[in-house]
């Protein structure tokens, strides 16, 4: 006869840490479903349909070069940085500062949750780039726009 252990047993993953990575997943497949990437004319078109040629000093092109150096116009895409923190949709939002996503103890200045900044009908994305905007550094403000289009002739974008 075989003796039994009456040890506790080992769990390889405490259920909170499966709910969560269950929960990730889900909303990776549900955000995923929803995924647009725009084309060069089509992004400008919905981004002047919301007033943003001119707003804040920069132009249409301005836009679509960010959107295009961050995201490739892709409204899905978010990138996980090494601190926890991710950068969200066409224009990579950061949550560190601008949306919330698990984490409770950063700003929300954009008062909204950083998958809202996944939606590919760009409304809240826009709402969250025109306050980012409004700062001091402006589209400074996203290294990508330093770096590929800020001072750079623009007229093909």
């Amino acid at each position: 006869m075989e003796a039994r252990s009456w040890a506790p047993r080992r769990q390889l993953c405490p259920p909170g840490i499966m709910l969560l990575a269950f929960a990730t997943l889900l909303s990776c497949l549900l955000t995923s479903g929803q995924a647009k990437v725009y084309s060069r004319c089509e992004l400008a078109r919905a981004l002047q349909d919301f007033g943003m040629e001119g707003y804040r000093g920069y132009s249409m092109a301005d836009w679509v070069c960010l959107a295009y150096f961050t995201s490739g116009f892709n409204t899905a895409a978010v990138d996980h940085e090494a601190d926890g923190s991710t950068n969200n949709g066409i224009f990579q939002i950061s949550s560190r500062k601008w949306c919330k996503n698990l984490s409770t103890d950063v700003p929300n200045w954009c008062q909204m949750y950083c998958s809202d900044l996944l939606n590919p009908n760009l409304k809240d994305t826009v709402i969250c780039a025109m306050k980012i905007a409004q700062q001091p550094q402006g589209l400074a403000s996203w290294e990508a726009w330093r770096r590929h289009c800020q001072g750079k002739d623009l007229k093909d974008w």
